[in-house]
């Protein structure tokens, strides 16, 4: 567990702290109180679906609207947390701790246990994603609540480059695993997806690029573990 903790140190921590920094202004300047930031954060932590959130509540759209928006934009953890389950579960362990862990996957503390756990031993897996994710929930709680209260002191265009940090870091790891030809496929096929779709729709545009693209990828890589 201190292992996991000790690797959100550094970069990680420094980029969700940069991306919260952003989302505690825009939540001040969306007019939602310091409690509401905080309990979006606190129970969410999932930079994309609180930014829909913000615009969403704005606008004034209905709380239906809203909740059915952020599950989408949300989505893309599922499938997250389904592929890094089975490198957890080790015998004997209560059920109530996965679903406990499951809350503290997030993109960043995903890929980083992705790439450690496989060479961890099984009993330290658990701990080591839970000291990883906690501490990054916590810096995401504490950056919340600084840019809530500095809300004001810079622009709103730093505030809203704070929040693109996190997505562009999350690239930057990907290209960091290149080698493997399946996330390079599927960055690839993005790449080439993402503006056509942004052409045709751009409100369905993300999401239709991560099901098409996605599913294109993992049907050529399976048909070439095949072979």
């Amino acid at each position: 567990m201190r292992g996991g903790a000790w690797d959100a140190t550094g970069t990680p921590a420094l980029v969700i702290a940069a991306s919260f920094l952003g989302f505690g202004s825009m939540a001040k300047a969306a007019d939602l109180s310091m409690g509401m930031a905080l309990f979006s954060t606190a129970t969410g932590w999932a930079l994309p679906g609180q930014v829909v959130m913000l615009e969403l509540y704005a606008i004034g759209a209905s709380l239906l609207v809203i909740s059915l928006a952020v599950a989408l934009t949300n989505m893309r953890l599922l499938p997250m947390t389904l592929s890094l389950m089975p490198y957890l579960r080790t015998p004997g362990t209560p059920r109530w701790r996965y679903y406990a862990i499951a809350h503290l996957i997030a993109v960043t503390s995903w890929f980083h246990a992705m790439r450690k756990c496989p060479d961890l031993p099984p009993d330290e897996r658990l701990p080591y994603l839970a000291g990883h994710g906690i501490l990054l929930w916590t810096v995401t709680m504490a950056a919340t609540g600084i840019g809530y209260a500095l809300a004001g002191a810079v622009p709103p265009a730093v505030s809203l480059g704070l929040v693109a940090v996190n997505p562009i870091y999350f690239a930057l790891l990907l290209a960091n695993e290149y080698a493997n030809p399946l996330r390079r496929n599927a960055v690839l096929i993005g790449a080439v997806l993402g503006p056509i779709f942004f052409l045709l729709d751009p409100d369905w545009s993300l999401l239709l690029t991560g099901v098409v693209g996605g599913s294109i990828a993992f049907l050529v890589g399976r048909a070439r573990s095949g072979r």
